[in-house]
């Protein structure tokens, strides 16, 4: 159900978030002329985990069972002794994987925003409002800006899950201000009434005070991304979708279905780039909450 709430309360209520999204051509995909074909499932998981195992920061993966083989995008960090360690890591006795590469760096987005005020200066993005089956309402935003028990400006951070996950819960203080919608930034707002898993080739939109509402596509399911220092995060959405720093958190949806979460991504709304976004049901299902 929309609820409107009162004209201070739409500051904080939904938010957007945005993450730059542009992917460069790969500039070395290649399908090993010696290999046997398709990878198997068992092959493309073995390399999935080589990869993580490989630990390259600023790269991002993901199986593409369609085509039988793995597909990788590094930022502009991974030099080439980085790329040819992913290139190894992800070779299955089919061939060589498709390496794409990214302008600008993968990062987690945690900067600019005047949504949620949390310990250390740290600010992000409302995703979707939430409420449990006691109608106790929590905004839904990035693992990654929160600690369980973080006091921000807002509420009080229920649960927190990063790395691994990127979700958390913060319950409101006051229960009144939270709304289910994200703001269009231009007085209207887009009623989210449901959530659902995302599909590729999906158009999907995102939105933020910065940079307005911009559309996209679904690139890839279940991408893995390593933001460096141990951050790796797995089922992951890669996007087209434009975004910039101070978006972590901030909502990606179609039409009136919640999607999911901005996390992390390069680039900005100039020049493009690649997003990722944690998949909105996991949480809902896991917490047992619901957009409304």
């Amino acid at each position: 159900m929309h609820r409107t709430p009162a004209p201070r309360a739409r500051l904080i209520a939904v938010a957007s978030g945005l993450l730059a999204a542009t992917v460069l051509t790969a500039p070395s995909a290649t399908a090993d002329d010696s290999g046997t074909g398709s990878a198997t499932a068992a092959q493309l998981t073995a390399a999935h985990t080589a990869l993580a195992r490989a630990d390259v920061s600023g790269s991002a993966w993901y199986t593409d069972a369609a085509r039988g083989t793995v597909v990788v995008t590094a930022d502009s960090t991974v030099d080439a002794r980085e790329l040819t360690a992913l290139t190894r890591a992800a070779t299955t006795p089919a061939g060589t994987p498709e390496i794409n590469r990214t302008t600008g760096r993968f990062t987690k987005y945690v900067a600019g925003g005047e949504y949620i005020q949390l310990p250390g200066g740290v600010r992000c993005l409302v995703g979707f409002n939430v409420q449990d089956s006691a109608g106790i309402k929590y905004a839904l935003t990035a693992g990654h800006c929160t600690n369980t028990g973080d006091v921000s400006s807002i509420g009080t951070t229920v649960h927190s899950s990063f790395p691994g996950n990127d979700y958390a819960l913060i319950r409101y203080t006051n229960q009144s201000i939270a709304e289910g919608s994200v703001s269009l930034q231009n007085g209207t707002h887009q009623d989210i009434t449901s959530a659902g898993n995302p599909t590729v080739g999906q158009q999907v939109s995102t939105s933020a005070p910065t940079t307005g509402v911009h559309s996209g596509s679904v690139t890839a399911l279940n991408a893995t991304v390593n933001y460096g220092g141990g951050d790796i995060v797995y089922g992951l959405i890669q996007t087209t979708l434009c975004s910039q720093p101070g978006s972590s958190g901030g909502p990606v949806f179609s039409a009136t279905r919640a999607i999911g979460l901005i996390s992390g991504g390069s680039g900005n709304c100039t020049s493009g780039g690649t997003s990722f976004a944690q998949p909105v049901v996991q949480p809902l299902s896991v917490h047992g909450v619901s957009v409304y």
